[in-house]
C-alpha cells in the first residue's frame, strides 16, 4: 500500500513533542493511528482533537520498557483495524548528566526507553509485518547518533545505537521498509528530563535554536508515503541555523 491514506501507523511516545505531531500530521493525512504512551489522559485528548478533525485515532497506554506492553499495544492496533502498516518508534527521554556523576540510574532509563523501547517495538511489530507480507519500521534515532558531545555520552551511545540496529534490520528484510530519523535540536519536552542543574542550565542555552516538532513529522511523513519499493534508509533534519 502506498501513499498514507488508510494506512495503520502506531506511534510511541504521542502524548508530546514529535509523537503528538506525527500523530496529528499523519491522521490529517488519512492515516489510522494507533497511539502509545505512558500519559494516556493526555492521549485521550489528542485522540479526541484528531476525531474531531475528522481523522481516525484510538490510544493505549504504554510502556516501552516492557515487552509485554509493547506486544499489546501492537495487537490492540491490529485488532482496532485488521493490520499494522507503520510503527513509528518514537518514545525517548535524555537526562544528560558526565558520567563521573555516576547516575547510573539515569543511564540505565536511557538503555531501557531509547534502545531496549526500539528493540521491544521492532520484536512488537516485526512478527505481524512478516505475516502480512511487508511493513515498515521507524526508529527516531537523533544527530547525537551521529556524533557525541560532553554529559551526552549515554544518549548519544543509545542513538548511534539505534541507527546501527536499523540498518542491520533492513539488510536483513527484503519486503521490509526502515527508516531512521534522526533530528537536530528539536521543541520538545526532552531536556525537562534532566537532573543536573549545570546540565540543564547548558542544554537549554544549546537548545536556542529549535526546529518545530512539525518539521520532524513532515519527514516521517516524506517516508511513509514512498512508493512501497522505496525504502528512506535516513532522514538528517536539523534547524538550518545550527552548527551541530
Amino acid at each position: 500500500m502506498s501513499g498514507i491514506e488508510g494506512k495503520v501507523i502506531a506511534i510511541t511516545g504521542a502524548s508530546s513533542g514529535i509523537g503528538e505531531a506525527a500523530a496529528r500530521e499523519l491522521a490529517r493525512r488519512g492515516a489510522r493511528v494507533v497511539l502509545g504512551a505512558r500519559r494516556n489522559g493526555r492521549l485521550e485528548q489528542l485522540v479526541a482533537e484528531i476525531e474531531g478533525a475528522g481523522g481516525t485515532a484510538r490510544q493505549r497506554a504504554l510502556d516501552v520498557t516492557r515487552l509485554d506492553d509493547m506486544e499489546a499495544f501492537v495487537e490492540f492496533a491490529t485488532a482496532e483495524f485488521g493490520r499494522l502498516d507503520v510503527i513509528v518508534n518514537n518514545a525517548g527521554v535524555m537526562p544528560l548528566s558526565p558520567l563521573a556523576a555516576l547516575k547510573i540510574d539515569e543511564w540505565n532509563q536511557m538503555i531501557d526507553v531509547n534502545l531496549r523501547g526500539v528493540l521491544h517495538g521492532i520484536a512488537a511489530a516485526l512478527p505481524v509485518m512478516q505475516t502480512q507480507g511487508g511493513g515498515q519500521i521507524i526508529n527516531i534515532a537523533s544527530t547525537a547518533g551521529h556524533r557525541v558531545w560532553p554529559s551526552a555520552s549515554v544518549y548519544c551511545a543509545t542513538k548511534h545505537a539505534v541507527i546501527a540496529l536499523s540498518e542491520g534490520l533492513r539488510q536483513e528484510h527484503d519486503n521490509l521498509r526502515v527508516t531512521v530519523v534522526s533530528p537536530g535540536v528539536t521543541t520538545s519536552e526532552l531536556a525537562e528530563t534532566i537532573s543536573d542543574p549545570g546540565i540543564k542550565m547548558w542544554i537549554e542555552d544549546f537548545r536556542q535554536v529549535a526546529i518545530p516538532a512539525e518539521a520532524i513529522a513532515r519527514a516521517i511523513a516524506y517516508a511513509v508515503e514512498q512508493p512501497d519499493d522505496v525504502d528512506v534508509s535516513e532522514i538528517i533534519v536539523r534547524p538550518a541555523a545550527s552548527p551541530n
